[in-house]
């Protein structure tokens, strides 16, 4: 099975557990106060770190055999989605302390979006004409 296909098969697989986790992240409960914490300057920001963990430990588990995620989404996640703890120095520079984690966040997920929209949506690996997000979701794994 080629790696495209593998992809799909295991967003299928795990379809009930990434409409679960969406559902959980789209809550208002979750989303919108996430990021009003932000622009509040809360340290509960800093909660979406281990909430960016589970998304990508999620979609590590629908990668195909052998193939990490993208450079450029590693980055985010190094970079926020760690386990930084609020100290009250961050608060006289809180967007580049915090930013990070936010950043990490939006990118998991659209990507989380993703697998969702085209695990529900596929039943093979378009070959032609690649709807945009099932293209992230190639280039996340490195397969486009």
């Amino acid at each position: 099975m080629d790696a495209d296909h593998e992809l799909l098969a295991n967003m299928h697989r795990h379809l009930p557990e990434l409409e679960a986790l969406l559902a959980e992240v789209q809550d208002p409960l979750t989303y919108e106060e996430q990021l009003y914490r932000f622009y509040y300057q809360s340290w509960k920001v800093y909660e979406l770190q281990g909430l960016t963990r589970e998304i990508a430990r999620l979609l590590a588990a629908i990668a195909p055999v052998g193939r990490p995620f993208c450079a450029a989404f590693q980055e985010l996640l190094d970079a926020g989605a760690g386990e930084v703890r609020f100290e009250a120095a961050h608060n006289q520079a809180w967007t580049q302390h915090t930013r990070v984690f936010v950043e990490a966040f939006l990118h998991a997920k659209f990507f989380l979006e993703m697998a969702v929209t085209y695990g529900r949506r596929l039943a093979a690996p378009p070959t032609a004409k690649l709807p945009f997000g099932w293209a992230a979701l190639l280039c996340l794994y490195g397969l486009r």
